[in-house]
């Protein structure tokens, strides 16, 4: 069958990204005595699409799988099952030399800034190395690094300094610089605030939202703080133990959740005004969530639900149209 090729996707409407029953299965650890553990199934039929230029919120406690979701999307984990769509064009399955034309449209800024830059090369060489890999000059390279150190708010007289010379949020300005580099398409962000001060974090987030309606990028913004989504977000997917649980239009979703966990995360969402604060109903989820080793029954949610019957205890709930987005959920809304 053949792939849609640009102008098709173009003509079409066919989604910037496109995933679809996406799973990652990880084997278990190997006890003392050699014998495998249980697999875990990290994520668990995953369901997406992304327009370009929109952003997609993908939040959740620790844990849920949307880490895991995010390095399948840029193949730096290869998924168990199911189909990444890029442009319409199967990525899920393709060989790395088969992606690395495609590599410079789809690229990842990572959590920790200083963590993912090499502490032994100069910023000039950490931003300038996807072009070196993708055969530009190296004078070429270093003057595109120079231009991108000013877009992302660095001084490109800092060029060649090492990455401990910066601080937390500037380590970050670097690694969105070298995320650029190839002039990307789609950046799959790996909560990128979360190591940052607040203050910090506010800005990185205002260069971020400034950079995706000056170059037209899409984001898949993977972040636990929902204040922070709220603010970069069109759409919003919550995940909860590898699967998606709500998903649709922020506005909507913020303003009238309908997945019980959905609702209990919100909650915990501190208000500006001290008094609508302490009006409100704050949710408290008991106990911690299941183990993905041995998930339970029916709904994975409902040892935790306060809404929880019978039938949540037997029969997985799908994801179907509830208040115009997707909840999976036998009880939606209140």
């Amino acid at each position: 069958m053949t792939e849609p090729t640009t102008d098709t996707v173009k003509r079409t409407g066919v989604p910037l990204l496109s995933v679809k029953d996406l799973t990652m299965t990880f084997p278990g650890r190997r006890s003392a005595t050699g014998r495998r553990g249980a697999p875990v199934r990290a994520v668990d039929g995953v369901s997406f699409d992304l327009e370009a230029g929109r952003t997609l919120g993908l939040v959740g406690e620790s844990g849920c799988g949307k880490s895991t979701t995010g390095r399948m999307l840029v193949r730096l984990l290869e998924p168990t099952s199911g189909r990444i769509a890029f442009e319409g064009q199967d990525i899920s399955r393709m060989s790395q030399g088969a992606l690395r034309p495609l590599r410079g449209n789809i690229q990842m800024v990572f959590q920790d800034p200083h963590s993912s830059l090499n502490p032994r090369q100069t910023v000039a060489r950490i931003i300038s190395e996807p072009l070196l890999v993708q055969g530009r000059s190296a004078g070429d390279a270093r003057r595109r690094a120079a231009d991108l150190m000013e877009l992302v708010g660095l001084i490109p007289e800092h060029i060649d300094r090492y990455p401990h010379e910066f601080s937390g949020g500037q380590a970050q300005r670097i690694g969105i610089a070298r995320s650029l580099a190839t002039e990307p398409r789609l950046i799959v962000a790996d909560e990128p605030v979360s190591a940052l001060d607040v203050s910090v974090q506010a800005q990185i987030v205002n260069l971020m939202e400034r950079l995706r309606t000056e170059l037209g990028l899409a984001y898949v913004f993977i972040a636990h703080d929902l204040s922070v989504v709220k603010r970069v977000s069109d759409r919003v997917a919550v995940m909860y133990l590898g699967r998606i649980v709500e998903i649709g239009d922020k506005a909507s979703l913020y303003e009238n959740p309908q997945h019980p966990y959905t609702r209990a995360l919100l909650s915990a969402v501190p208000l500006p005004d001290p008094a609508a604060e302490r009006r409100r109903e704050r949710i408290v989820l008991l106990g911690d969530p299941p183990s993905p080793v041995a998930p339970p029954p029916g709904c994975t949610f409902h040892p935790r639900c306060p809404k929880a019957q019978e039938v949540c205890r037997t029969e997985r709930p799908l994801l179907r149209l509830a208040a115009s987005r997707e909840v999976a959920c036998h009880f939606p809304g209140d």
